[in-house]
Order: C-alpha cells, then structure tokens, then sequence
C-alpha cells in the first residue's frame, strides 16, 4: 500500500509537466497543469520529510499558501486576458498586436 502511494506521489509530477508541455494551446489548461505541479509538491513534501524523519512539515502550508496565490493570479491574469483579446488561446498573444 505505501509503495503504490510513493509511486502515485513520484508519477503526478511528470504526469502535469507532460501535460504543460503538451497541452500549450489554452491557457486554461496551462494553469490546470501548473495547479498539478503545485498539488503534486505539497503531497510530495511531507511524505519526503517523513521517510527522512525530520520534523519540520510547516513547509507545506507555505507551499500551499504559495499555490493559492500562484492560482488567484494566474485566474486574473486569465480574465484580464479573455476580456482584452476575446479568449484564453495562447497563441492569440503576439508582441505585434500593442
């Protein structure tokens, strides 16, 4: 049971980086997988910091507060975006367009 969770844990991260890498076309989905990474390292953290015995967990509340923030922007960033160009496509932003 505690190694299917270990290798759970060790999949999820290159699982999103795949994701991100191939799934450029929407920015939507590049925040998914960003979100991904995110959630894959406050899960990964505390599982690390215990197989080594230390005691310091506290890190993962800081990454969770670091995510939470990476998604508030990333979601106006995504609004301030829709309503200027019309939609989330990546491609739609060119330096030509100011």
């Amino acid at each position: 049971m505690y190694s299917s969770i270990m290798s759970l844990v060790f999949l999820l991260p290159i699982v999103a980086v795949v994701n991100l890498i191939s799934n450029q076309s929407h920015f939507l989905m590049t925040l998914l997988s960003l979100e991904g990474i995110t959630l894959s390292l406050v899960l990964f953290v505390p599982i690390s910091l215990s197989i080594m015995s230390a005691s310091n967990v506290s890190i993962s509340v800081i990454l969770l507060t670091f995510g939470a923030c990476e998604a508030s922007l990333g979601l106006s960033l995504m609004v301030l975006m829709s309503r200027s160009y019309g939609t989330d496509m990546l491609n739609s932003l060119t330096a030509n367009k100011c």
